[in-house]
């Protein structure tokens, strides 16, 4: 469990197109085995400390004629953002992904400041 000790409490959400190969022949809709896309995301304002971070899928478009074979993560999270990633294998065609994410962490209150 995370314990976030503050009274100050951010969440920051978004939303991104991570790829969509199947209008330039990529190779989520091309390719075969293992592949990836990653995708940075950089936070409005920095936590104090690397938040949780919760991602999913919004939209996948994916060819009915393979098998279905996906996952999503975020991967380097850090008080300033985090990694979206895709990763697929085999026969599976991906068409498009879009994510939606959501970060909730403690950031500094409007009475408080970080000396460097």
């Amino acid at each position: 469990m995370k314990r976030i000790s503050t009274a100050s409490l951010g969440i920051e959400q978004g939303s991104r197109l991570l790829f969509s190969d199947w209008a330039d022949g990529g190779p989520m809709w091309t390719g075969q085995g293992h592949r990836e896309s990653r995708a940075p995301v950089a936070f409005g304002q920095a936590f104090r400390q690397p938040p949780a971070v919760i991602v999913g899928i919004s939209l996948m478009d994916l060819d009915h004629n393979t098998n279905t074979r996906t996952e999503i993560l975020a991967e380097h999270v850090t008080a300033a953002g985090f990694d979206i990633v895709f990763r697929t294998w085999g026969d599976t065609r991906v068409a498009r992904v879009r994510v939606e994410w959501t970060a909730i962490g403690a950031v500094l209150g409007e009475d408080e400041w970080e000396v460097e």
